[in-house]
């Protein structure tokens, strides 16, 4: 008797349905009920197409909930993390362990050899002022995609009934 085992254990997923395991089974079902119910409650008002095209980014975030994992995290795990990352994080002060007798000593030694003591700080003023001009452009980013939904919608709604 022959009993095949994959090699690596921790990839085993059981599949329920064709191959499916249960988590994607149920986001799968889930987002097709989600959109076919978009789509039924506003085909007459819009149309088929304009009303599938409003139903995808609901969609898209309950499959990608299903299907989607980056290094053991699940979609939803990950888009929190990103978030945290993004607006939850706190500015990294440095405290120096060391007196200040050592610190006056060692900026009289860089003023006799002539080096700049301040590069550590404008280091450190860079990093922040990069990562707080990256969090401005995803904002922007971020509006940006919002009101461009909420632009393609009401042009769908004048599509319909202004014309």
């Amino acid at each position: 008797m022959v009993i095949e085992i994959n090699k690596n254990i921790d990839n085993y997923k059981e599949s329920v349905v064709m191959g499916l395991t249960a988590r994607q089974l149920i986001y799968s079902i889930l987002s097709v009920v989600t959109g076919g119910g978009i789509v039924l409650l506003l085909y007459r008002h819009i149309g088929l197409t304009a009303s599938t095209y409003i139903a995808i980014p609901v969609v898209a975030p309950i499959a990608l909930t299903g299907f989607y994992s980056y290094n053991g995290m699940t979609f939803v795990e990950m888009v929190k993390r990103k978030l945290h990352f993004a607006f939850g994080n706190q500015t990294l002060t440095y405290i120096s362990t060391e007196g200040e007798t050592a610190i006056q000593q060692l900026r009289q030694a860089e003023e006799v050899t002539g080096k700049q003591g301040n590069d550590t700080d404008k280091k450190s003023n860079r990093g922040q002022n990069d990562f707080q001009k990256a969090k401005k452009k995803m904002l922007w980013m971020l509006g940006g995609v919002v009101l461009l939904i909420i632009a393609f919608v009401g042009f769908a709604v004048w599509f319909k009934y202004g014309r």
